[in-house]
């Protein structure tokens, strides 16, 4: 229950802080409202944007990422079954088991499917003769 209001959460901070970054002016505008470059028709004024915006910035990344680290949290908890240990973990024997099914044995010799070619025998092998120059 608890996680899935927290996800709601994290998914309303993070589209409001995605338009609050959009909605911010660079720093390279601030340099033209100065000089009249037409900001005192802005909503908060020609002075009031940047700190503003710039606070309510801080202020959702912050809950973000609060709210990531529990989130994160609660994750852990469901992984390692509730419970909290930074013991080192018990180490584990594999043991043999005893079966009456017949367990695979190699063979000495590999085994092929194509056959063999019948030998040779030097009296029987025909001789070639090469062109003399």
């Amino acid at each position: 229950m608890i996680e899935t209001v927290l996800l709601i959460v994290l998914v309303c901070v993070a589209l409001a802080l995605i338009g609050l970054v959009l909605i911010q002016q660079g720093k390279g505008a601030d340099a033209g409202a100065s000089f009249g470059g037409g900001a005192s028709q802005t909503v908060f004024g020609s002075a009031g944007t940047g700190n503003f915006l710039t606070k309510s910035s801080w202020l959702l990344a912050g809950v973000f990422f609060v709210v990531c680290l529990g989130l994160a949290y609660i994750a852990r908890d469901k992984a390692a079954g509730g419970e909290l240990s930074f013991d080192a973990p018990d180490v584990q024997v594999e043991q043999a088991v005893e079966t009456d099914v017949p367990q695979y044995q190699e063979e000495a010799e590999p085994v092929s499917d194509v056959p063999a070619a019948p030998a040779v025998e030097a009296a029987d092998a025909p001789v070639e003769s090469a062109p003399v120059e």
